[in-house]
């Protein structure tokens, strides 16, 4: 989704508990980060993915633009949640201009808002033949309510900055993934951040879009669980959540109380997959890719890999990524789990579909 050309690339990741910033230089298909920063935003913010305090917000985001000392004022920025369709679907082969034509009449049966309050976007995929030998196409189709989109590219212009390109969660996690991981044709994966208030669940074939679901749960919800059910303040149980030492705490108390939120979302996670196996006829997914900053909860990734019964791995997002030795080789590692999306948005280029 294209609004103007531009020349460098600002990749902007507005979440629900922070907001971070990239710029990658690319020669040749290798990527070096020149700019990465990230800072938290306060739990009434942005709720829900709604923006309840665009003043701060802009605040925040000028502010961290001005901190980061980056001087392009052309942004990528992404949606997620469901105000958010993704959905792979079959049409009758035709020309890309002759999809441009009829895109809106072909979508309106896959699109559950008025398609007037839509704004869409395509890609096809690949042809093939079908059972009668007639030509068909897969083609990714993705539309995002217009209101949602308004909300977030308003606060991002108020900043100063020009959201040239709105992109889709989903999509950003794929392209980081590529350039970060060897693709391999015979391979499904599924790549599932685990952000604040939602889990977004990515599948790729063959390094090709298969399936996304973003799921209304995610890291905020451990800290309610444990704030309610220990007594505790939200920064205590905040504090709880990440490990860290909170008196009047210890496993014998918390541990119940986290498991019981892994649970609900290792559930999601598992009708996700449910229903991509549906769909697609395939039954086994190899691996899982896991990031968000949640997904550091303790024991979430074991909880994940044995209730699933398939191999996980952590996602590093800047694995294959140049880091110069000007930056804080800590503050990086620490932050890699939260800056999946953020990382995929900034390989993103004019030229990209």
């Amino acid at each position: 989704m294209l609004f103007r050309r531009a020349s460098e690339l600002i990749g902007l990741d507005i979440g629900s508990s922070s907001i971070k910033v990239v710029q990658l230089k690319e020669i040749e298909g290798n990527y070096t980060l020149t700019r990465f920063g990230m800072v938290s935003l306060a739990p009434e913010m942005i709720v829900d993915g709604t923006i309840m305090d665009s003043v701060r917000c802009v605040e925040i985001l000028h502010n961290l633009i001005k901190d980061q000392s980056i001087t392009s004022k052309d942004a990528v920025i992404s949606l997620s949640g469901h105000s958010v369709i993704v959905k792979k679907v079959v049409l009758p082969q035709m020309t890309e201009d002759e999809l441009a034509e009829s895109i809106r009449w072909e979508a309106e049966q896959y699109i559950p808002f008025d398609i007037n309050d839509v704004n869409m976007d395509f890609q096809i995929l690949n042809t093939f033949a079908d059972a009668e030998g007639k030509s068909q196409m897969n083609v990714l189709l993705a539309a995002v309510k217009k209101d949602k989109m308004t909300e977030y590219t308003s606060l991002v212009i108020e900043a100063g900055l020009k959201p040239v390109i709105v992109d889709i969660d989903a999509f950003a996690l794929e392209n980081m993934y590529c350039i970060n991981y060897d693709v391999r044709e015979d391979e499904t994966i599924a790549l599932i951040n685990v952000g604040a208030s939602l889990t977004n669940i990515n599948i790729l074939q063959g390094g090709t879009f298969a399936f996304t679901r973003d799921v209304s749960i995610g890291g905020n919800k451990y800290t309610e669980t444990i704030q309610k059910d220990l007594g505790l303040s939200y920064d205590d149980a905040e504090k709880a959540k990440k490990g860290e030492n909170v008196e009047g705490v210890d496993s014998f108390t918390l541990d119940p109380v986290i498991e019981n939120v892994s649970n609900e979302i290792v559930s999601e996670i598992t009708r996700s997959f449910g229903y991509f196996k549906t769909a697609s006829g395939n039954e086994k997914i190899d691996k899982i890719m896991l990031g968000g900053g949640a997904s550091k909860t303790k024991n979430f990734g074991n909880y994940l890999q044995e209730r699933l019964e398939t191999p996980v791995e952590m996602l590093n997002p800047f694995r294959k990524v140049q880091i110069p030795p000007e930056f804080d080789s800590t503050y990086i590692n620490n932050a890699a789990s939260m800056a999946a999306v953020v990382v995929g948005l900034g390989t993103r280029r004019l030229s990209d579909k």
